[in-house]
């Protein structure tokens, strides 16, 4: 099952600030280990909200706000996507992040093609929407 485990925004991150050397260097380490536990199938860091962009639908039409977003406790500054066995791992391996005191990760299991009842989701189409899931989104090997 796969989870999303997402680093949440602070000021720091929203001006751009950019983490120490030392702190590049445990992430990096954290990455290692994820990779090679099998379980990495993505890790990426965000740019501010300065440099983004959000968009809201109404009546089939979508409008642009460009950033910055001043509500930086709901802001994504990172993220992961895990592939393990359980909620229990998936956390276990979140709580071995290097970030200082403060700092918050959210866990979000991500939907399965399995999570949708046949009449929402046909199992035809199910099973082709697993099988481009398995193609392309492996775990990353060191």
């Amino acid at each position: 099952m796969r989870f999303m485990l997402i680093v949440k925004a602070n000021e720091d991150s929203e001006a751009g600030v950019m983490p120490t050397k030392e702190a590049i260097e445990a992430m990096g380490r954290y990455n290692e280990e994820l990779i090679k536990a099998g379980i990495m199938l993505a890790a990426d860091g965000l740019h501010p909200s300065s440099n983004g962009a959000r968009l809201t639908f109404k009546g089939g039409r979508a409008t642009v706000t460009d950033g910055p977003f001043t509500e930086t406790k709901e802001l994504i500054a990172g993220y992961w996507v895990l592939d393990v066995s359980s909620r229990e791992e998936a956390l276990e391996w979140a709580g071995r992040a290097p970030f200082e005191d403060g700092a918050v990760l959210e866990l979000r299991k991500v939907f399965e093609a399995s999570d949708f009842p046949a009449d929402i989701l046909s199992p035809e189409n199910a099973a082709k929407e697993q099988a481009w899931r398995d193609e392309h989104q492996k775990p990353i090997t060191g």
